[in-house]
């Protein structure tokens, strides 16, 4: 059996038509993150992927019987392989006949114990080895990738750094509100209107790098941590000096997949809503995606951060974005030629 590739069409993905109720991006998102999902995969298969001394990656894996493209799942910041629509569209895609790899972040999750780094949006070195093993596995055929917010930069990154000489076996990626600019996204999530989701974020950031300076003390000088009042804050005295970086402005910098976008030479959908609360997609963003035939945007007006929520329907259930990933990527599922 030989697998050739050939020229795709692209799939005409259907607009997002919220109910005038969701053309709210605070609503969309809170609603999207409150509702109870029903969906959700079987229990996994586990396995440890070594990144370097002392950090190890939890992939929770669900694989087929026969052949088939396998996706590869990444989360947001503070988030794991078991939040709501990491389940969901895993179980979509097994429904597809598709393999279905849920990755942690490193220090995310159960992998928490088995990390002793902390961990941050540039860390597509770690992406690219879980790829790399998923996509020699016995029976994958293919390979998709797919990430969420901060998950979705760190797929864009990795795509970019990667440019013409791609991923083995990947067929096409996409993400959802993925944070690619990421210093003016910092500084719009510490506007008063977004303060719920900030503080929430460092409350878990916080407790996090407490835990983790107290399991590893020659390895961490914390500052204060209860003085810090912002994200940008918070990667600037933690996350910068524990990861390499000279501050915030430099992580910002070297680790925003915006950078290395007109470098994308593989499939990339990329869902953005334009009101989304605190995730800003620049003009100078803007105008690299539109540039690079490689990758299409989707940018409806309504939908929030991980929100774009719909009324169910006979079709489709309520969630429009990973419904609009999984017809992208079925368009580039390559049929096996006798």
């Amino acid at each position: 059996m030989k697998i050739e590739l050939e020229p795709r069409i692209e799939p005409i993905l259907p607009p997002y038509l919220p109910p005038r109720w969701l053309r709210h991006g605070h609503i969309n998102t809170i609603y999207s993150y409150l509702r109870p999902r029903r969906l959700q995969p079987p229990a996994p298969e586990a396995h440890w992927l070594a990144a370097e001394e002392g950090v190890e990656l939890l992939l929770e894996c669900n694989w087929q019987a026969a052949p088939a493209p396998a996706l590869l799942l990444l989360h947001g910041l503070e988030g794991d392989s078991r939040v709501g629509y990491m389940q969901s569209l895993a179980a979509k895609a097994l429904a597809r006949g598709w393999h279905a790899v849920r990755m942690n972040v490193r220090g995310c999750g159960a992998s928490d114990a088995r990390c002793r780094t902390l961990y941050n949006s540039g860390l597509s070195q770690d992406l690219l080895r879980a790829a790399e093993w998923t996509a020699a596995r016995p029976g994958v055929a293919g390979l998709f990738l797919a990430g969420y917010s901060m998950g979705g930069n760190t797929v864009l990154k990795l795509l970019g750094e990667r440019g013409a000489e791609g991923i083995r076996g990947l067929l096409a990626a996409g993400v959802v509100s993925a944070c690619l600019d990421l210093a003016p996204s910092a500084d719009a999530l510490h506007r008063p209107a977004n303060r719920v989701y900030e503080w929430r974020f460092l409350r878990r950031l916080r407790r996090k790098a407490r835990a983790r300076a107290a399991r590893h003390p020659q390895l961490y000088r914390m500052p204060r941590l209860e003085s810090i009042r912002s994200i940008r804050d918070f990667d600037d005295r933690v996350t910068a000096p524990h990861m390499g970086y000279a501050g915030a402005a430099d992580y910002y910098d070297r680790a925003s997949a915006a950078r290395v976008l007109e470098r994308i030479a593989a499939p990339a959908l990329i869902i953005h809503a334009e009101d989304d609360p605190f995730i800003v997609l620049t003009e100078e963003s803007r105008r690299r995606i539109a540039a690079n035939p490689a990758l299409t945007l989707l940018a409806p007006r309504h939908g929030g951060h991980c929100g774009f929520m719909q009324p169910a329907n006979g079709a489709e259930d309520a969630y429009w974005a990973e419904n609009r990933l999984l017809q992208f990527f079925a368009a580039h599922v390559i049929q096996p030629q006798q």
